[in-house]
């Protein structure tokens, strides 16, 4: 094992086996259905959300993991001798996750070293982050080596997608302006984009497939690349993002992962986001 343990959250999207392999600890958000509350991905499975979302006359929310979720990974990264921990924490200016992780290293502090890192993003894009880390963690780097490197590639992190509906958007206060483009994109297909850590508005496409080409262009203009990820909500037609992005080379191979209820609550279904971090 990796003498520094990488912690993240459930927003980051993590495939369960890249985390198992890397050694990547992921602390679960809550999800609430009305009176119902899970854990999410441990509790409620990517594919068990959507399929809520569809019979639930209710809209999801989601609640920060307590610092107490954070105090016990860190107690389990002791317990397997790690000596320090970088978390590289869901965007600070879109969740209190954030705060929770930084509480909780306190109530650590004279037992081990964490540092958590503000990602200021989302999905793979802040589970790219997290990946980048643990496997230099594995490497033998050290606490310090880590997070420097994490606070680099916060720097060079992008985060872009579509959705078909807003209404999860609105509802969820996570959309600055929404309620005043909402009457007129019933038909175009919003894109929005990760600008100093919040979600703002990108443009708009008039259909599906122009959106995923505008989507594809944006990652293209930020090459070279070290990482790419396409992550969605249970979109029938990933695929054609994904063959767009195939052709753009980057050091690490494209990356397609499923989007949590995290993310999903606020997204909606058919959600598509593309992340990528730059050389």
């Amino acid at each position: 094992m990796a003498k520094v343990r990488i912690i993240s959250d459930s927003a980051s999207d993590i495939p369960v086996d890249v985390a198992e392999r890397l050694g990547i600890d992921v602390v679960p958000l809550t999800i609430r259905f009305g009176d119902e509350e899970f854990t999410d991905r441990t509790g409620l499975t990517p594919s068990e959300f959507w399929a809520k979302c569809k019979t639930s006359p209710v809209l999801p929310e989601t609640a920060a993991p307590s610092p107490g979720a954070f105090q016990a990974a860190y107690e389990r990264a002791l317990a397997a001798g790690a000596d320090g921990v970088v978390v590289v924490a869901l965007g600070s200016k879109l969740s209190a996750t954030h705060q929770s992780a930084s509480l909780a290293a306190e109530a650590v502090i004279d037992r081990i070293p964490v540092r958590v890192l503000d990602s200021a993003a989302v999905t793979m894009a802040q589970g790219m982050i997290a990946m980048d880390l643990a496997e230099r963690a594995l490497e033998g780097a050290s606490l310090d080596e880590l997070y420097a490197r994490g606070v680099e590639l916060v720097g060079k992190t992008g985060v872009a997608g579509t959705i078909d509906t807003l209404e999860h958007l609105i509802k969820g206060g996570r959309l600055k302006g929404a309620k005043a483009i909402f009457g007129s994109v019933l038909s175009i297909k919003p894109l929005l984009e990760l600008r100093d850590g919040v979600v703002s508005e990108a443009g708009r496409a008039r259909t599906r497939t122009k959106a995923f080409a505008a989507l594809v262009e944006k990652v293209r203009e930020a090459a070279p690349l070290q990482w790419i990820a396409v992550s969605h909500g249970a979109a029938a037609d990933v695929d054609v993002i994904v063959n767009l992005l195939r052709d753009i080379p980057s050091i690490h191979p494209l990356i397609v992962t499923d989007i949590g209820s995290t993310v999903g609550t606020h997204g909606g279904p058919g959600i598509v986001g593309v992340s990528w971090i730059r050389q």
